[in-house]
């Protein structure tokens, strides 16, 4: 869930050295962000998260001895959730996205986003928040999960209050909390309590996980529109 931060440790995690010290510099210049490790492959990038436990990993997807999606079960498991993952493409419909976000990732970003596109990245998933206003996102987890009709949930929409289902599927929309709490007349106090229970029901880690769900289980559809 959100978090309070001071200065955001940051690990960023490239197997192209131009990219990786790209970032790595963009991101020095700022006085609430640090970098803390760098790292060429997957394998370095568990490793050094482990020693240097960041707020933030900044991991491409295609990385050689252990690709991004890997090391980011691993960094998450390790830290137990602390360490949030920001997953890096080339691509905006790259096919491990999805698997990036099922994984635990907190969005994605394109490795052409613009300077502040990638502050406003860190900053918003290092919070504990979910990159999902951008409509790319939102379009990339519809397509994959409409893709992967194997892909069953493991959980029903019957598990859920009306009101949860309800939230849930706002918040497969990409309303915050304050725009939730406007949208049912409730206050923003009863919508994290609505989060809490249905994220617990559904053992969710994050916003980004409960878009998925809340395709898998058809209560929104590909291109936005509600199940």
């Amino acid at each position: 869930m959100e978090k309070e931060l001071g200065v955001i440790r940051a690990l960023v995690a490239d197997d192209q050295a131009v990219v990786r010290t790209g970032f790595v510099n963009l991101l020095n210049t700022q006085e609430d962000i640090e970098v803390v490790g760098e790292a060429e492959d997957g394998v370095q990038a568990v490793r050094i998260a482990a020693e240097t436990r960041p707020d933030l990993a900044l991991l491409d997807i295609r990385m050689p001895h252990k690709n991004g999606i890997e090391a980011a079960r691993e960094i998450l498991a390790e830290s137990g959730g602390t360490t949030k993952v920001l997953m890096l493409t080339t691509f905006g419909l790259d096919e491990y996205v999805y698997d990036a976000l099922a994984a635990g990732a907190g969005g994605f970003l394109l490795k052409d986003a613009t300077f502040p596109e990638l502050l406003h990245a860190v900053r918003v998933v290092a919070a504990g928040n979910a990159l999902l206003s951008p409509e790319i996102t939102k379009r990339v987890i519809g397509e994959f999960v409409h893709a992967r009709t194997s892909r069953l949930p493991v959980h029903s929409v019957g598990e859920l209050t009306a009101r949860e289902a309800e939230v849930l599927t706002l918040i497969a929309r990409g309303l915050s909390n304050t725009e939730i709490a406007s949208r049912l007349t409730i206050t923003d106090h009863t919508v994290k309590t609505h989060i809490n229970r249905l994220f617990a029901k559904l053992e969710l880690r994050d916003r980004a996980q409960a878009v998925i769900v809340a395709y898998e289980l058809g209560l929104v559809r590909v291109g936005g529109g509600v199940g």
